[in-house]
Protein backbone atom coordinates (compact mmCIF):
# COMPACT_ATOMS: atom_id res chain seq x y z
CA UNK A 1 0.00 0.00 0.00
CA UNK A 2 0.79 3.62 -0.73
CA UNK A 3 1.18 6.23 1.84
CA UNK A 4 -2.34 7.50 1.34
CA UNK A 5 -4.07 4.47 1.46
CA UNK A 6 -2.03 3.76 4.55
CA UNK A 7 -3.30 6.83 5.93
CA UNK A 8 -6.85 6.26 4.87
CA UNK A 9 -6.98 3.18 6.45
CA UNK A 10 -5.65 4.03 9.56
CA UNK A 11 -8.08 6.62 10.01
CA UNK A 12 -10.38 4.47 8.70
CA UNK A 13 -9.85 1.92 11.94
CA UNK A 14 -9.28 4.61 14.38
CA UNK A 15 -13.10 6.22 13.34
CA UNK A 16 -14.56 2.66 13.61
CA UNK A 17 -13.14 2.00 16.70
CA UNK A 18 -14.19 5.82 18.41
CA UNK A 19 -17.60 4.64 16.90
CA UNK A 20 -17.97 1.63 18.38
CA UNK A 21 -16.35 2.79 21.89
CA UNK A 22 -19.29 5.82 21.82
CA UNK A 23 -22.18 2.72 21.35
CA UNK A 24 -20.31 0.96 23.99
CA UNK A 25 -20.33 4.59 26.25
CA UNK A 26 -24.02 5.05 25.19
CA UNK A 27 -25.52 1.92 26.21
CA UNK A 28 -23.72 1.95 29.41
CA UNK A 29 -24.87 5.04 30.33
CA UNK A 30 -28.38 4.47 29.49
CA UNK A 31 -28.33 1.51 31.91
CA UNK A 32 -27.30 3.90 34.45
CA UNK A 33 -29.53 6.80 33.77
CA UNK A 34 -32.49 3.65 33.86
CA UNK A 35 -30.93 3.26 37.24
CA UNK A 36 -30.93 6.39 38.73
CA UNK A 37 -34.40 6.71 37.52
CA UNK A 38 -35.62 3.94 39.45
CA UNK A 39 -33.67 3.96 42.38
CA UNK A 40 -36.22 4.01 45.08
CA UNK A 41 -39.04 3.18 43.65
CA UNK A 42 -41.28 0.22 43.84
CA UNK A 43 -41.51 -2.01 40.97
CA UNK A 44 -44.53 -1.57 38.69
CA UNK A 45 -45.85 -3.51 35.56
CA UNK A 46 -44.69 -0.25 33.75
CA UNK A 47 -41.16 -0.92 34.35
CA UNK A 48 -41.38 -3.93 32.01
CA UNK A 49 -40.85 -1.31 29.06
CA UNK A 50 -37.95 0.12 31.59
CA UNK A 51 -36.00 -3.82 32.15
CA UNK A 52 -36.77 -4.29 28.40
CA UNK A 53 -34.47 -1.34 27.20
CA UNK A 54 -31.91 -1.61 30.18
CA UNK A 55 -31.70 -5.35 28.50
CA UNK A 56 -31.25 -3.94 25.07
CA UNK A 57 -28.53 -2.02 25.82
CA UNK A 58 -26.80 -5.13 27.97
CA UNK A 59 -26.90 -7.04 24.70
CA UNK A 60 -26.14 -4.20 23.05
CA UNK A 61 -22.67 -3.35 25.32
CA UNK A 62 -21.89 -7.05 25.00
CA UNK A 63 -22.71 -7.02 20.79
CA UNK A 64 -20.10 -4.38 21.27
CA UNK A 65 -17.34 -6.03 23.06
CA UNK A 66 -17.47 -9.09 20.69
CA UNK A 67 -17.00 -6.46 17.63
CA UNK A 68 -13.79 -5.64 19.30
CA UNK A 69 -12.50 -8.43 19.82
CA UNK A 70 -13.41 -10.16 16.47
CA UNK A 71 -11.72 -7.01 15.47
CA UNK A 72 -8.69 -7.48 17.45
CA UNK A 73 -8.56 -11.12 15.62
CA UNK A 74 -8.73 -9.59 12.28
CA UNK A 75 -5.80 -7.20 12.68
CA UNK A 76 -3.78 -10.24 14.71
CA UNK A 77 -4.50 -12.59 11.29
CA UNK A 78 -3.54 -9.82 9.14
CA UNK A 79 -0.31 -9.46 10.98
CA UNK A 80 0.49 -13.15 10.35
CA UNK A 81 -0.33 -13.25 6.96
CA UNK A 82 2.23 -10.16 7.01
CA UNK A 83 4.84 -12.11 8.50
CA UNK A 84 4.23 -15.07 6.38
CA UNK A 85 4.03 -13.59 3.05
CA UNK A 86 7.53 -11.95 4.28
CA UNK A 87 9.07 -15.19 5.41
CA UNK A 88 9.32 -14.16 8.75
CA UNK A 89 6.80 -16.22 10.72
CA UNK A 90 8.89 -18.56 12.90
CA UNK A 91 6.14 -21.08 12.80
CA UNK A 92 6.46 -21.34 9.05
CA UNK A 93 9.21 -21.88 6.83
CA UNK A 94 9.68 -19.53 3.74
CA UNK A 95 8.83 -22.43 1.64
CA UNK A 96 6.64 -21.39 -1.09
CA UNK A 97 4.09 -24.31 -1.34
CA UNK A 98 3.75 -23.89 2.75
CA UNK A 99 3.36 -19.58 2.42
CA UNK A 100 0.70 -20.07 0.09
CA UNK A 101 -1.42 -22.51 2.41
CA UNK A 102 -0.87 -20.66 5.00
CA UNK A 103 -1.65 -17.97 3.25
CA UNK A 104 -5.18 -19.62 1.99
CA UNK A 105 -5.99 -20.13 5.77
CA UNK A 106 -5.30 -16.54 7.31
CA UNK A 107 -7.07 -14.52 4.90
CA UNK A 108 -10.45 -17.08 5.42
CA UNK A 109 -9.82 -16.39 8.83
CA UNK A 110 -9.92 -13.04 8.55
CA UNK A 111 -12.22 -12.61 6.40
CA UNK A 112 -14.63 -14.72 8.77
CA UNK A 113 -13.38 -12.81 11.32
CA UNK A 114 -14.19 -9.72 9.94
CA UNK A 115 -18.05 -10.70 8.57
CA UNK A 116 -18.61 -12.10 12.18
CA UNK A 117 -17.31 -8.49 13.92
CA UNK A 118 -19.52 -6.57 11.19
CA UNK A 119 -22.53 -8.83 12.21
CA UNK A 120 -22.21 -7.80 16.15
CA UNK A 121 -21.58 -4.01 15.21
CA UNK A 122 -24.67 -4.41 13.46
CA UNK A 123 -26.35 -5.75 16.52
CA UNK A 124 -24.74 -3.45 18.69
CA UNK A 125 -26.59 -0.40 16.81
CA UNK A 126 -29.84 -2.16 16.59
CA UNK A 127 -30.19 -2.89 19.98
CA UNK A 128 -28.55 0.98 21.43
CA UNK A 129 -31.97 2.39 19.13
CA UNK A 130 -34.21 -0.67 20.25
CA UNK A 131 -33.28 0.13 24.02
CA UNK A 132 -33.81 3.57 23.17
CA UNK A 133 -37.43 3.14 21.74
CA UNK A 134 -38.33 0.72 24.92
CA UNK A 135 -36.89 3.73 27.44
CA UNK A 136 -39.06 6.21 25.16
CA UNK A 137 -41.97 3.83 25.48
CA UNK A 138 -41.68 3.46 29.19
CA UNK A 139 -41.39 7.14 30.07
CA UNK A 140 -45.06 7.51 28.21
CA UNK A 141 -46.42 5.39 29.46
CA UNK A 142 -44.79 6.82 33.31
CA UNK A 143 -46.33 10.14 32.28
CA UNK A 144 -49.72 8.79 31.17
CA UNK A 145 -49.86 6.42 34.68
CA UNK A 146 -49.47 10.08 36.94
Amino acid sequence: MDKAAEQIHKQLHESQAKYTYFLLAAAASGIAFAVQRTTGRQIHWSMLLLGLAVLSWAISFFAGCRNRQYFHSTLIANFNLILVENGEHPDFSPNTQIVAAVTEAINNAAKHNSTIGNKWALRQFRLLILGAVFFIAWHITEMCIK
